[in-house]
C-alpha cells in the first residue's frame, strides 16, 4: 500500500489543509456534521484531500458507498448500482463517490439525474477540471461545488514528517534527515500532498547509508513534481497567467510562468501566445514589438530547449515592458460583431470593380476619387456601406505613436475641409 494511503485521515480534524471549507464554521464541515448529506462535486487539482474527504462522509453516513472511477466505469456499471437501491443493504439510500466525473459521457451522467433528483442517490463526485465545463448541466444544478485548493508549504509539511515517521517504524531502520529535509519537500510538489508523501518513499529508498539530505531531497521532489496536463486547467490557468502578466507589465511574473512552461518542455504555446500578445496588447504602442517577437519565436523554434529560453527571454522583457494598446484588438472585435449580426450592406458604388452600367442604374460611372491625387494623398469619400455610414470602429489610443497618428490625422482632414 503507498503511503500516502498508510496516513490517510480518517477524522476531518486530521485533513491537511483546506481551512477555507473544512475550517471551524465553514460550509463543508458544517454540511458534513449535519448529517444530511446533499449531493456534491468535489473540484481541484490530485492530492489534495477531495477523496479523503469523500471517504470520511462515507464512513460517516449510514447509506451504502458505492464507488466508481469515471476513466473505467461502463454504463452497466451505473445500472447495477440503480438497481441496488431496493435492495435491504440500501435501506437507508445509496452514496455514490464518482472519482474524475468528467470522464463519464453525456448518457452516462443522465443516467443517474432521475435517481439523484428523486433522492435514491446522493452524489459524491470529484474531477480536476472545471465542473462547470465538464460536468453536465443538468447533473451540476442538482449539486453544490466545493473548490480544494493546492496546499501551502507550511500546510504539507505535518504530512512529511508524519510520512517519514511511519515509514521508519514500519522498516525498522533509523533514518539521518538533515534540517530542511521536509520543507525541501514540501516546497518542491507543488501543493500536492500525494506527491510529497511518494517522494518520502523515494527518499527512503534512494538514501546513502540511510542519510537523507536536502540535496536528495530536491533531486526527487523536482521529478515528483514533473506533471504538466496540456489539456487541462493548470496549461490553461499558466498561459493565463503568463500573458496577464505581460499585460500587466509585470516582467518578473511573466518569466517565472515561461520558466514553468519550459521545465514543461511546452515551446509551442510560449511562442504562440507571445505572437498573440504582441498584437493584442502592445499594439500600435508599439508596432515593432510583434515584429522582435516573430523574430524570437523564429530564433526559439530553430534553436530547442533550452537554449530557446534566450530569445524567448529578450521576448518577454520587450513586451512585459514596452508601452501597451490593445485598440486594434478591440475595433476589429467591433467590426466582427458588426458582421456577425448580418449589419453589413452593399458596397458604395465608388468602391465596386469598374464595371458595365445597366440601363436601370440610377448613377452612371464609379465616380472614385483616387487619394494619391490630393494633397497629403487623402480625399474624403464614402468607403462604409450605407447602412454602416457613420460607425467608428477604432479609436486612438493614448500612447505616443496612436496619439501622433490622431493628429496627423486631424491635421490632414482639417486641410481638406
Amino acid at each position: 500500500m503507498p503511503l500516502a494511503d498508510k496516513i490517510r485521515p480518517s477524522e476531518l480534524n486530521e485533513v491537511f489543509g483546506q481551512a477555507h471549507i473544512l475550517g471551524e464554521g465553514r460550509p463543508l464541515k458544517n454540511i458534513i456534521e449535519s448529517g444530511h448529506i446533499p449531493n456534491m462535486i468535489f473540484y481541484g487539482p490530485s492530492g489534495v484531500g477531495k477523496t479523503t474527504v469523500a471517504n470520511i462522509i462515507a464512513e460517516k453516513s449510514s447509506m451504502e458507498l458505492h464507488k466508481l472511477n469515471g476513466t473505467s466505469a461502463s454504463t452497466s456499471d451505473i445500472k447495477d448500482i440503480i438497481a441496488s437501491r431496493n435492495t435491504f443493504s440500501a435501506v437507508n439510500g445509496i452514496l455514490l463517490y464518482l472519482d474524475e466525473i468528467q470522464y463519464l459521457n453525456k448518457k452516462q451522467q443522465q443516467s443517474l439525474l432521475e435517481y439523484i433528483e428523486n433522492g435514491d442517490i446522493t452524489l459524491i463526485a470529484s474531477t480536476t477540471e472545471n465542473p462547470f465545463f465538464y460536468v453536465y448541466n443538468a447533473i451540476l444544478s442538482r449539486c453544490t461545488v466545493f473548490e480544494f485548493k493546492a496546499l501551502l508549504p507550511d500546510e504539507i509539511i505535518p504530512a512529511v514528517e508524519r510520512g517519514f515517521k511511519l515509514a521508519a517504524e514500519q522498516s525498522n531502520k533509523k533514518f539521518t534527515i538533515e534540517e530542511g529535509v521536509f520543507e525541501q519537500i514540501a516546497k518542491g510538489c507543488g501543493g500536492d500532498v500525494r506527491k510529497s508523501l511518494n517522494t518520502v518513499e523515494l527518499c527512503l529508498l534512494a538514501a546513502n547509508d540511510n542519510k537523507i539530505t536536502c540535496e536528495l531531497a530536491k533531486e526527487l521532489a523536482q521529478r515528483s513534481n514533473m506533471r504538466y496536463d496540456r489539456d487541462g486547467d493548470q496549461h490553461f490557468d499558466l498561459l493565463s497567467a503568463f500573458q496577464k502578466s505581460i499585460r500587466g507589465s509585470d516582467e518578473n511574473a511573466a518569466l517565472h510562468y515561461m520558466a514553468r512552461l519550459l521545465e514543461a518542455g511546452d515551446l509551442p504555446s510560449i511562442c504562440r501566445r507571445l505572437l498573440v500578445i504582441a498584437s493584442e496588447d502592445v499594439g500600435l504602442a508599439y508596432p515593432n514589438g510583434i515584429v522582435v517577437a516573430k523574430a524570437c519565436v523564429d530564433a526559439a523554434l530553430q534553436l530547442g530547449i533550452p537554449e530557446a529560453r534566450i530569445p524567448l527571454a529578450e521576448a518577454v522583457v520587450l513586451l512585459a515592458t514596452a508601452p501597451k494598446s490593445n485598440s486594434a484588438y478591440n475595433a476589429i472585435n467591433a467590426a466582427i460583431a458588426d458582421v456577425q449580426k448580418g449589419i453589413t450592406g452593399d458596397f458604395p458604388r465608388q468602391l465596386q470593380n469598374v464595371h458595365y452600367d445597366g440601363e436601370g442604374a440610377r448613377v452612371k460611372g464609379q465616380h472614385y476619387l483616387y487619394p494619391h491625387d490630393y494633397p497629403n494623398h487623402y480625399v474624403e469619400q464614402q468607403y462604409l456601406p450605407d447602412e454602416l455610414k457613420d460607425t467608428v470602429y477604432y479609436k486612438f489610443g493614448d500612447n505616443k505613436l496612436e496619439k501622433a497618428a490622431e493628429e496627423y490625422r486631424k491635421k490632414i482632414k482639417n486641410l481638406f475641409s
